[in-house]
């Protein structure tokens, strides 16, 4: 952990954890053993399915192993979205059909109170906050981005999310220059630690036995080799996300997309009084690098967006440390959304991977012949979506082991999606960083040239890239 100017601390995982503290170390695995189910990776994705396995069949042993510590990774450094995005729908509506991508996306809708349900049971304190999704345009070509996005969610089934005026947006949070913004209710603010700190205790409560400082090296059929001993069980489950490319043979399947964030002092009434925001909805635009950006519970403004996105040979950071230059970046977005943020201390600054398939589509996956299951490539919507695959996950291992039947989850669109690997380095690494240089150059010709129409730069991106 280090400070960069203004004594803003970088590193040290994330904010999160310098508000909580980390957590005491569980013991690593003693050696060999063996389970029912063995989940890799103690983050939200292994942590929920571990709880709704053993909630569904209390007699499983289930073991989770974990490499650093429960949610070392993007479930303890994310933005506190829980949101109702999902990554691929407009794929699997061109893949599947439009009524089951609105299967998906109403699976996702209710995923928010499910989240917000099982805390409350538990008594996980969450600082989870309904106020919604507020998303805003402040450029013509954004503008025309918003009307799009905002009629494609509504024929998806959303029909209680509202497009908002100028006047209306400025009532709910005054962000500089915003000519609209849309609104759902499907989403709520959150602390991420305190949700995967309480989900690891729920879990352990319920008999479920984590193993943490324990990397998994390779994973086959039946086996989670780790340097301390192998665990062999019948269903070995792959939790990882960003750090995918981590485990033998893995090196090209999901890209550990860096993002980053920073977050304030708390700030004064006076500032608040400028900003508005007093139903605290999570906010974010309609740029091609985007924002994405919440009220804390003590009155912070956490915001986030891409920095450096992509280290070669898909490594990842060292413990958050972010390059001063995209702290500076960040910050630059803080204060062109809000003027009168340009005096405040910027606290912490961190940052973290997720992973992008190759087609920027989430999955949830159970192989039958082998036993290998695996969920991710959420593309950064993971706070919600983890919970969904993990229900998928504990439904497709019941109806395998011929607990259950098929169920409404087992049948949406983004069960067992299979997708192409991504190009070796140094392709990867160069299409990664033209890419986002391209995003970037298209947001600056928006703004400066007030066209109402997407840059073209942006369109070649998004066809190269996979996102359309």
């Amino acid at each position: 952990m280090s400070s960069t100017n203004g004594g803003t601390v970088n590193g040290g995982i994330s904010f999160w954890y310098a508000q909580e503290g980390i957590p005491a170390p569980r013991e690593p695995l003693p050696g060999d053993a063996s389970a029912d189910i063995c989940i890799v990776g103690g983050g939200y994705t292994g942590l929920w399915t571990a709880y709704y396995l053993k909630k569904a069949v209390p007699f499983l042993n289930i073991t989770v192993l974990e490499a650093a510590f429960c949610g070392y990774g993007a479930s303890g450094r994310n933005g506190g979205w829980l949101y109702n995005g999902i990554a691929g729908r407009d794929r699997y509506a061109r893949l599947h059909g439009h009524e089951a991508a609105v299967r998906l996306q109403q699976a996702m809708n209710s995923t928010v109170s499910e989240v917000t349900d099982v805390c409350a049971a538990e008594g996980i304190d969450a600082d989870i906050h309904r106020g919604g999704v507020l998303e805003v345009a402040y450029t013509p070509a954004q503008l025309e981005r918003l009307k799009t996005f905002h009629s494609v969610e509504i024929a998806f089934g959303e029909k209680d999310r509202l497009l908002l005026g100028a006047r209306e947006t400025a009532e709910r949070v005054r962000v500089t220059g915003a000519v609209a913004s849309s609104w759902t209710p499907h989403g709520a603010r959150l602390h991420p630690v305190k949700l995967v700190k309480g989900l690891a205790a729920a879990v352990e409560a319920l008999g479920v036995t984590i193993h943490e400082s324990t990397p998994v090296t390779e994973i086959r059929p039946k086996h989670a080799v780790t340097p301390y001993g192998t665990v062999r069980a019948p269903y070995v489950l792959r939790c990882t996300e960003g750090f995918t490319a981590n485990l033998k043979g893995q090196k090209r399947t999901w890209l550990p997309m860096n993002s980053s964030m920073i977050v304030t002092e708390p700030l004064p009434r006076t500032v608040w009084d400028a900003i508005g925001w007093d139903g605290r909805e999570t906010l974010g635009d309609m740029a091609h690098a985007y924002m994405y950006a919440q009220r804390t519970a003590d009155d912070r403004i956490a915001l986030g967006g891409r920095g450096v996105p992509y280290r070669f040979g898909s490594r990842t950071d060292n413990d958050g440390r972010t390059q001063p230059t995209t702290v500076d970046a960040l910050r630059d977005i803080l204060v062109r959304f809000f003027p009168t943020t340009a005096g405040v201390r910027i606290d912490h600054a961190w940052s973290g991977v997720l992973g992008v398939p190759r087609d920027w589509c989430a999955t949830a996956t159970l192989d039958r012949s082998t036993g290998l299951g695996w969920a991710g490539g959420y593309v950064g919507s993971g706070v919600a979506t983890a919970n969904l695959a993990a229900r998928t996950l504990r439904d497709l291992i019941q109806q395998d082991s011929g607990q259950s039947g098929p169920t409404d989850l087992t049948a949406l669109p983004w069960v067992n999606h299979k997708v192409r690997k991504w190009e070796p380095e140094p392709l990867r690494w160069l299409g990664v960083h033209t890419l986002y240089a391209a995003y970037r150059n298209a947001d600056h010709r928006e703004s400066t040239t007030h066209t109402a129409t997407t840059h073209p730069l942006a369109r070649t991106a998004d066809r190269l890239s996979g996102r359309r």
